[in-house]
């Protein structure tokens, strides 16, 4: 979706610090990721065969020997919940490969409004789009939560996607499934009110991050008010609101900052949707 992002950069268009460069040694933005992170969630992968997210990244066919030459071209890092990967305005260097955590892509308007235009998770890749444009990035990813990325220089993707055509199917396959979710979230925003696509958001959230619990579907995701308000065009204010007319009606519950979906139904009817409406 980087490609429906604005191509407005409101930031000082500094060089991007390039993960495991020497030009990033004095950054705060990553650090080398280590085995495991003091809460012992965070699992640095010896190499891409030992990736958690292997079976839905872009490097699930390769052979065994084709992994391990991934991995020595490949450095590895930790963005604790807020540190930035890249920012809006800055030239690509290369390709990012989330194995663990949730990275949110915002975008800043003109008016100096940031808008969340997609939250990448395990398994997906970021700035391909910008990798093979040659054009800047139109968005800023930052980590929603710890999480370890690994980094791919530009150079050597661009020979592995020569060696190997079936790297660059999977890629024109994620870039494929980004634009449909792109059309998708136009159509919403174009078609549907406040209230329609706050439904649509939730029941989309569910099926990237819902996890069954008590008969409910708890949104394992950490956002703010305003994170989602920005997602469907709102202010966070008129989000309150409707969270809490959708309590009301019986159609969600709210413990503290968590959001649990009990009626999908009810949901599904007031977003006008079917599973092919939804983004993921």
């Amino acid at each position: 979706m980087e490609n429906y992002e604005n191509i407005v950069s409101l930031r000082s268009p500094h060089r991007e610090n390039i993960p495991g460069s020497s030009s990033n040694s004095n950054s705060s933005n990553a650090t080398s990721a280590p085995t495991l992170s003091n809460k012992g969630k965070l699992v640095r992968p010896e190499n891409c065969a030992n990736c958690p997210a292997l079976d839905s990244s872009i490097f699930c066919d390769p052979t065994l020997q084709k992994m391990l030459n991934v991995g020595d071209h490949r450095v590895v890092n930790v963005y604790k919940k807020g540190q930035t990967l890249f920012v809006q305005g800055n030239p690509p260097y290369g390709l990012y490969c989330i194995s663990s955590g949730k990275i949110k892509i915002s975008n800043v308007g003109p008016d100096g409004k940031e808008s969340i235009v997609r939250i990448a998770i395990a398994g997906d890749i970021l700035g391909h789009r910008s990798l093979f444009t040659g054009q800047h990035y139109m968005g800023t990813a930052t980590a929603l939560e710890d999480s370890v990325v690994c980094f791919i220089d530009k150079k050597f993707m661009e020979s592995l996607i020569q060696q190997e055509p079936k790297i660059a199917f999977n890629i024109i396959m994620k870039m494929g499934r980004d634009l449909g979710r792109a059309e998708k979230m136009v159509a919403s925003f174009s078609q549907k009110n406040v209230p329609e696509r706050l439904a649509e958001l939730l029941l989309n959230l569910r099926l990237a991050y819902g996890v069954p619990d008590q008969g409910r579907w708890r949104l394992d995701i950490k956002l703010t008010r305003e994170e989602m308000a920005s997602m469907i065009g709102t202010a966070s204010e008129t989000l309150i609101r409707f969270l809490s007319e959708f309590k009301d009606q019986g159609l969600i519950e709210q413990i503290g900052k968590t959001i649990y979906l009990v009626n999908l139904k009810g949901l599904m009817d007031l977003g006008h949707l079917t599973d092919d409406h939804l983004w993921y």
